[in-house]
């Protein structure tokens, strides 16, 4: 097993550094993983276990910008029931990996969630003596207003993906500020909705010295997902996943951003590009 530094993935953004800080990873189902997509085709590009259970990553990011530290996403945490331990394992790494490279919970001065699954914002809070405290206790939180709205009254379908220890004591204790979609958070950093998995899911957007990266979230999970019809069947709205997929591509791929996969174990960023008759294919950053 590699060690948490050598596992890690750093680059500079500009004035930016970036860091993919993994929580570890878990099992999901292919079917869900890949949607419609038949398992003749994703067999492919991922290998599933003997239950059809694919790996998927929890990758966070850490942005330092020079003034502040910034952690995109914060993975599962550790206050899954034993049942949801027992379909998805609980690897709960983030903390570990963050104190690998030196930085301490008290050293996070932004959280930004992209929505509010549990496995996008496990790590926002932890249990302690009893009580749900922040992760980050200085840190500010901020999350798409949408999507907090829509967590305390979700569809059936979906109310299993939505733990409210993970961001209402965050937002009744004034905290965590909710997003309409369009604001920059810091100089460089700001959020865009892109409807489909969710309604309200954002991507985060960082800008520097001319160079555009693109936290995009649950919009194209890993990189084995960058065809407009492959879709999990985790999407609410699948049809308007392909269409912010063409929104998204339609800038990305000429203006060359750097595309930051959240759910992909091996590869968490690359170029998309465009070659033969329109296919969509990943270059690798090195």
């Amino acid at each position: 097993m590699l060690s948490a530094l050598a596992s890690m993935h750093r680059t500079s953004l500009g004035n930016f550094e970036l860091t993919v800080i993994s929580d570890g990873t878990y099992l999901l189902d292919g079917g869900g993983f890949f949607g419609v997509v038949p398992k003749s085709l994703w067999s492919k590009k991922v290998t599933a276990d003997d239950q059809n259970r694919v790996l998927s990553g929890l990758n966070s990011l850490l942005v330092r910008t020079g003034e502040k530290n910034i952690l995109i996403e914060t993975g599962i945490g550790n206050k899954l029931s034993e049942k949801m331990v027992k379909i998805y394992g609980q690897p709960a790494q983030l903390l570990n990996n963050l104190q690998a490279i030196g930085i301490s919970p008290e050293d996070i001065d932004i959280v930004i969630n992209s929505h509010l699954h549990f496995d996008h914002c496990g790590w926002n809070t932890a249990r302690k003596d009893g009580k749900t405290v922040p992760t980050f206790p200085r840190a500010k939180y901020y999350a798409p207003q949408g999507e907090w709205q829509y967590a305390r009254d979700p569809s059936e379908r979906d109310a299993i993906s939505f733990i409210s220890e993970n961001y209402d004591p965050l937002v009744e204790n004034g905290q965590m500020t909710l997003l309409r979609g369009g604001e920059e958070v810091v100089p460089g950093i700001s959020v865009k909705t892109y409807p489909g998995h969710t309604e309200y899911m954002q991507a985060i957007f960082l800008r520097s010295a001319g160079n555009t990266a693109c936290y995009i979230s649950d919009l194209i999970p890993t990189c084995a997902h960058l065809d407009l019809a492959w879709g999990m069947a985790f999407d609410l709205y699948p049809l308007q996943t392909i269409g912010s997929r063409k929104q998204y591509y339609a800038e990305a791929v000429p203006e060359r951003w750097l595309t930051i996969f959240t759910h992909d174990p091996q590869t968490p960023w690359g170029y998309v590009e465009q070659v033969d008759k329109g296919k969509l294919v990943l270059a690798h950053l090195v």
